[in-house]
This record gives structure tokens, C-alpha cells and sequence, in this order.
């Protein structure tokens, strides 16, 4: 039986974490990899993914190296972070050689609910005019298609489970 690989992206604040974190726990067999703490491998001379391409480049070989190794031992993997088709190319082109189902779901809300979920953080973790930055990034996006958009403003957190069923289930975000 082929293992699933679940790219939950999207910008700050439309709930990818607290998404994902369901998600994994509703698999069987799963793992979670947050992208975040993966970009943070590296302590000293770290620059920010986004500005950096050697520190881009590093976290999308070593989450390409979890995503491997986790699905040589039969886990299902469900992969937290902002991620554009352009980097799920690169992760496709190295997964080319796995039997793998790749579902690419990208979390959207409408700006001002992007704002005020960045407002409740704390403020050491506020993305500020970055996440508003990606919301339109995403939004405008050439190469990203419609189907792996998925808007969850209109609902609320007790409908998790109905995203992550979705997400499960809908074969519109598959990728491979």
C-alpha cells in the first residue's frame, strides 16, 4: 500500500499548524514535520529562508530527508509549512523514485482575518505585513492552481475535523 505525503501550506495565520496537527493525529501511522522548526536546524549563521536561498535551499534537502526516511519505514507524512509549487517541484523531483500519493492543500482566509489571527500572537511570533505579503503571493500565484486552494474562512475551529476529511478525501489536491 502507497503512504501519503500532506503538504499543508498556505500563509501565517490561516491555521496550517493547527490544521496539520489534527490531520496527523486522524492518520494511522504518521509523522509530523513542521517546516518552521526544520528551517531553524541550523543556530548560528542562519539567515531567514525567504531572504536566503542557501538557507532555503538546506531546509528543503533536510525536510526532503525526514519526508524519505519517514516513508522508507511506512509513515504517513504530513508536512507543515509555507510552501510554493515551485518547492513542491523540487520535492517532487526528489521523491520521483517513490510510490508515494502527494496531496497539496493550501490554506486561505480573506486579509483581515489573516490580520487579526496575526494580532493573537504573541508578539515575538508576529509576521506583521509579511503574512499579508503571502496571503497575496499565494493569491496571485501563476503556477498554483485554483483546486489546491482550499478558503476555510466561513468555518469555525469545531469544523476542523470536516477540513481535515477534506483534505484526506478530495482528490482534487492531489499532486501525484
Amino acid at each position: 500500500m502507497s503512504k501519503n505525503l500532506y503538504i499543508v501550506s498556505g500563509p501565517p495565520g490561516v491555521g496550517k499548524s493547527t490544521t496539520s496537527k489534527l490531520l496527523v493525529q486522524t492518520l494511522e501511522k504518521s509523522a509530523y514535520i513542521s517546516g518552521d522548526a526544520v528551517s531553524h536546524f541550523p543556530v548560528k549563521g542562519r539567515g531567514k529562508p525567504w531572504l536566503d536561498k542557501d538557507t532555503n535551499d538546506l531546509t528543503w534537502k533536510n525536510i526532503s530527508s525526514l519526508v524519505k526516511n519517514l516513508l522508507d519505514y511506512k509513515y504517513d507524512v504530513v508536512l507543515d509549512y509555507v510552501s510554493f509549487p515551485e518547492d513542491i517541484d523540487g520535492l517532487m523531483t526528489e521523491l520521483a523514485d517513490y510510490h508515494v500519493r502527494v496531496i497539496y492543500v493550501v490554506l486561505m482566509v480573506d486579509r483581515q482575518t489573516v490580520i487579526h489571527r496575526d494580532l493573537l500572537r504573541a508578539e515575538e511570533h508576529q509576521m506583521k505585513e509579511r503574512s499579508v505579503l503571502l496571503l497575496d503571493a499565494f493569491e496571485n500565484h501563476l503556477d498554483l492552481r485554483v483546486d489546491n486552494k482550499l478558503y476555510t474562512n466561513h468555518f469555525t475551529e469545531e469544523q476542523l475535523p470536516e477540513i481535515v476529511s477534506e483534505i484526506i478525501n478530495n482528490e482534487k489536491y492531489r499532486v501525484k
